[in-house]
């Protein structure tokens, strides 16, 4: 079977880090040039709705299940997420408006510099300051200096996280739990004063989490798409007219089989070599011993074939993955970089045992994965 070609990221274009900037021009408060690629309608206040997991392929495929979302496909076009397509980085993308090598959340999970450690970005570690890990201004902060009034509406567990901090600070922060308290909090907030214009951002995770559970050809993740699509139009529906309403993802997914697996902890040689297993299961970061770096991926390349690209940092920096890196970020991407090509995945249980139960993964540069909707309504 063909397999199909990456999506390569779109920065500058039409990505995920490109939304929010278009919004301030959409708003009347540029903070830079356009974006190339993407055009928002000018408006005095915008709400930005991201589901997490909602591929764009994912919602074309299964438009029965979410008739709202699907019937703004067709005055759409699809942007890219980052490298790689995984929530931490995304969102990190979102809310600064810079590439992931820019911010430096360049996976899942990635090594601590000058240690054996590595930090997951969704649970942060305490040690590490996410304002010096991410040391860069967010475009929120940006946007709330230039006088428009910015806020996120997300669970209340997330106020004052790592990822947050170092992903969306210079907002309010507004905490909830259910979707009805979310709706009444986006229409407060994003009720524009007196020429102060609004930007909201607001967050639901249900999707992904289904995803990941059950997979996205389930019927579970179905019915969880219909709920998602019954409120971004009750969503909608509640807004005033005068508000424009972005709905985007960022990132899709897709179903791995047990066949279409391999565990590096049970093939001793993908671990030689290897010091540090770091990443997820459809891109991995390797941290190599001293001059293992030919070895690891000569032997991968070998074992994987055309089931995975296998590069050196220098490589896959080289065809744009990460955007200009920054020196500090460097040493956060593995010496060897994995992405995996159609539904495969590489496995590493003695570090992340949770991911043998995983069914719905993503990480990787397919259009399954990369490519995200950008609804307007």
């Amino acid at each position: 079977m063909e397999v199909a070609a990456f999506c390569e990221p779109a920065y500058g274009v039409r990505s995920l880090g490109d939304i929010v900037p278009a919004a301030a021009h959409a708003l009347g408060s540029p903070l830079g040039p356009a974006p190339t690629g993407l055009v928002l309608p000018d408006a005095s206040s915008y709400v930005v709705f991201l589901i997490d997991g909602l591929g764009a392929r994912l919602l074309e495929r299964y438009a029965h299940a979410a008739p709202y979302l699907s019937s703004l496909l067709v005055a759409s076009e699809p942007a890219t997420a980052g490298v790689p397509s995984t929530t931490s980085t995304s969102l990190t993308s979102l809310g600064t408006g810079l590439t992931p090598g820019a911010h430096g959340l360049v996976g899942f999970t990635t090594r601590i510099p000058g240690t054996s450690d590595l930090l997951n970005a969704l649970v942060w570690d305490h040690d590490v300051e996410p304002t010096q890990w991410q040391p860069h201004q967010t475009a929120f902060a940006s946007l709330q200096a230039a006088g428009v009034r910015v806020s996120v509406v997300n669970k209340r567990e997330f106020n004052g996280s790592g990822l947050t901090v170092a992903a969306h600070r210079g907002a309010d922060y507004v905490g909830v739990d259910r979707v009805g308290e979310r709706i009444a909090a986006v229409i407060a907030a994003s009720t524009p004063a007196p020429r102060q214009p609004a930007l909201t951002y607001v967050y639901d995770g249900d999707l992904d989490w289904t995803g990941h559970r059950w997979g996205v050809a389930s019927s579970q993740w179905l019915q969880q798409l219909a709920m998602i699509d019954h409120e971004a139009e009750q969503l909608r529906e509640a807004l005033p007219a005068d508000r424009r309403l972005v709905i985007i993802a960022d990132h899709g997914m897709v179903d791995v089989s047990a066949e279409s697996r391999i565990d590096v902890s049970a093939h001793d040689e993908l671990r030689s070599g290897v010091a540090l297993v770091g990443g997820e299961a459809r891109f991995r970061h390797l941290y190599c011993a001293g001059g293992a770096v030919p070895d690891v991926v000569a032997t991968w390349t070998e074992t994987l074939g055309e089931r995975a690209d296998v590069l050196t940092r220098a490589d896959a920096i080289a065809r744009g993955w990460f955007g200009p890196v920054d020196p500090s970020v460097l040493p956060r991407i593995g010496d060897v970089v994995v992405a995996c090509r159609g539904e495969f995945a590489v496995l590493s249980t003695d570090g992340f045992p949770y991911e043998s139960r995983l069914i719905g993964m993503h990480g990787s540069l397919t259009p399954d994965e990369m490519l995200i909707p950008v609804l307007v309504d």
